[in-house]
């Protein structure tokens, strides 16, 4: 993993959650938690003042939840990468998740080591969102779906950076699979999200995978 310490704030409001989770996560030579705190809008303060590269955000919390502690961060502005953590009987919260600004999900019976690895991914641009839910997720919300012959605007070329981010690839290996620089897929994926209305590359790959486009 190099040098590259990937700094984690823990939001849960669950205090034996939170100590696992460190007790785990500080174990990992590439990753350090900076933070933790017990709900939402203590975790948007942290964000702000710790500045994490990664938050783990659980969604389901008194007070101020996951759901808005995501508006607000994107409000505000925060670059962080925000991992939610759900359980399988609480996906239909993920696809407000994804649309409030979260880089992907995982669950709360997750492997030890896979979340460290979901937390490398996100913290590398990729975008975490399990085929095996996807369809069923988005057949809950349809707000991803493009007008009749929205995605006919995109290029062929555009097609294909689209496609890599519904894989989750970041830029980097976008650029690396499509032969071109890393500015030109910044380029090609800011054209993505005007032509189709998206504020971000989490909807864009959701609305990839609603509109059946892949690599």
């Amino acid at each position: 993993m190099g040098d590259v310490t990937i700094k984690v704030l823990l939001v849960d409001d669950h205090q034996v959650v939170r100590r696992g989770l460190r007790t785990f996560l500080e174990i990992q030579p590439d990753i350090a938690v900076v933070g933790e705190a017990g709900d939402g809008a203590e975790g948007v303060e942290l964000a702000e003042s710790l500045r994490p590269d990664v938050v783990l955000m659980d969604v389901k919390m008194p007070g101020t939840d996951g759901i808005e502690a995501l508006r607000m961060l994107k409000e505000r502005g925060n670059p962080a990468k925000v991992l939610v953590v759900t359980s399988f009987t609480e996906h239909r919260t993920v696809v407000p998740a994804l649309k409030a600004g979260a880089a992907g999900y995982v669950y709360k019976d997750v492997d030890p080591e896979a979340l460290a690895g979901a937390i490398r991914s996100v913290h590398a641009g990729h975008v975490l969102l399990q085929p095996e839910l996807a369809e069923a997720l988005l057949s809950e919300d349809g707000s991803t779906r493009a007008p009749q012959g929205r995605g006919g605007t995109l290029t062929e070329r555009e097609q294909e950076v689209l496609g890599l981010i519904a894989d989750g690839r970041s830029n980097r290996e976008i650029a690396r699979a499509l032969t071109l620089s890393e500015k030109t897929v910044k380029t090609h994926v800011s054209n993505i999200l005007m032509k189709l209305d998206l504020q971000d590359r989490t909807q864009a790959a959701l609305w990839a995978v609603r509109n059946g486009i892949k690599s």
